[in-house]
């Protein structure tokens, strides 16, 4: 087991004055950990530092006793990494590209490329497909291809960045099967937008916004934390602008025509008011106001 990876007080400002990161502090252990936030949250900027791909300002993070930033060769080795853009030779055949990739890993002799390709390639459900270009991949199994290059080496650390966005509810299923098995006993960072993705995979998870880290916890335990305080109800659109004033809105939602406004609050608002039952989208919500939510870094 390697250990947890420890991150200290990271913070990175691009050349535009954007502040991507701001003291990001975090400590993941082994399993399926989520890293959620809208886009421009900071997500892939923390997940290419992690990578080794680019430098912080500040800050520190060690996987074990391995110091990331200033080993990045040793870090190297021990990581695989799914980035949100994840590029192939589309007339490369899957067993080839695989080939290539374990060759530049350091498995140096043929024979073991061979065990280690088909070992990947059955683990990903690709085998049969071993022969096909990547061009003719579905969405689905290019994901499961970039799981396969990932799991080169035996990592300690895996990292997949937005790994099911566009992907069908089919291949999102069983891509999260695949997820669920190698993280457990590996530290599997999956950083996404997609509140269900960390819902149904992820034992710890963090929230990211704005470069910064607004809660770290327990899924289960943070939506038990406001159970019996969310609350919802159906209103005209054009009164929305006058509930915000007055409720903490956490998000809305059309439905039949109206708008269904969802409002965080100890104790029942009145007017008319339901309860509602919470979830990890309402955590999330509850946590970065829907109305802040935009595109960015």
């Amino acid at each position: 087991m390697c250990g947890s990876l420890k991150i200290v007080g990271l913070s990175k400002t691009y050349s535009n004055d954007v502040q991507a990161l701001s003291d990001i502090n975090l400590e993941i252990k082994a399993g399926m950990f989520g890293l959620l936030g809208p886009n421009g949250a900071g997500k892939s900027t923390l997940m290419r530092t992690i990578a080794t791909l680019q430098e912080p300002d500040t800050g520190t993070i060690f996987l074990g006793d391995v110091d990331v930033i200033k080993q990045k060769v040793e870090i190297r080795r021990r990581l695989g990494y799914l980035p949100q853009e994840f590029g192939f030779y589309p007339k490369v055949s899957a067993w080839d590209m695989l080939d290539h990739f374990a060759s530049l890993k350091g498995i140096s002799r043929s024979k073991e490329r061979k065990a280690v390709i088909g070992g990947l390639l059955q683990k990903v459900h690709l085998y049969e497909h071993r022969k096909k270009r990547l061009g003719g991949y579905s969405g689905g199994m290019r994901q499961r291809f970039g799981i396969a290059q990932a799991l080169i080496g035996d990592p300690d650390l895996i990292i997949v960045d937005e790994p099911t966005a566009g992907l069908d509810p089919k291949e999102r299923n069983h891509f999260h099967n695949l997820l669920s098995e190698i993280g457990e006993n590996k530290i599997v960072i999956l950083s996404t937008h997609i509140v269900e993705d960390v819902s149904e995979l992820c034992q710890e998870m963090a929230i990211i916004h704005k470069g910064r880290v607004l809660m770290q916890g327990n899924p289960l335990e943070a939506v038990a934390a406001i159970r019996g305080k969310m609350w919802k109800k159906l209103i005209e659109k054009a009164e929305t602008r006058d509930y915000q004033g007055r409720y903490k809105i956490s998000s809305t939602r059309l439905q039949a025509g109206r708008q269904q406004i969802n409002v965080y609050s100890e104790q029942n608002p009145g007017e008319g008011f339901i309860s509602k039952d919470a979830n990890l989208e309402d955590v999330y919500f509850t946590a970065i106001p829907s109305d802040e939510i935009a595109e960015g870094v």
